[in-house]
């Protein structure tokens, strides 16, 4: 079982990033697929959900709009478009998989987000 997660990098304030988790070893359509952030210092913070279907969606109050949860069940890629970044956005993004039925759940090892000028 893998989720892998690219698409991280510094950015300038401002500007857009979007993040892929792609999945395998598992059936990625029957899980609810959440990315989470964690910034140095703090805890881990939920940033957004999509069921398994992609039919529902939900957000963090702090992404304001600026962030969008998708998923492509073909081929087994989560994603998040990041907009209007600022520098509190920086943090590491990980995604998260939980089974839409049961317990079973894994982590992605995390991908580096940095906004700084």
């Amino acid at each position: 079982v893998q989720l892998v997660e690219s698409g991280g990098g510094l950015v300038q304030p401002g500007g857009s990033l979007r993040l892929s988790c792609v999945a395998s070893g598992f059936t990625f359509s029957t899980y609810v697929m959440r990315w989470y952030r964690q910034a140095p210092g703090k805890e881990r913070e939920l940033v957004a959900t999509i069921t398994s279907g992609g039919g529902s969606t939900n957000y963090a109050d702090f992404t304001k709009g600026r962030f969008t949860i998708s998923r492509d069940n073909a081929k087994s890629t989560v994603y998040l478009q990041m907009n209007s970044l600022s520098p509190e956005d920086t943090a590491v993004y990980y995604c998260y998989a939980s089974h839409q039925y049961s317990s079973g759940y894994y982590w992605g090892q995390g991908t580096q987000v940095t906004v700084s000028s």
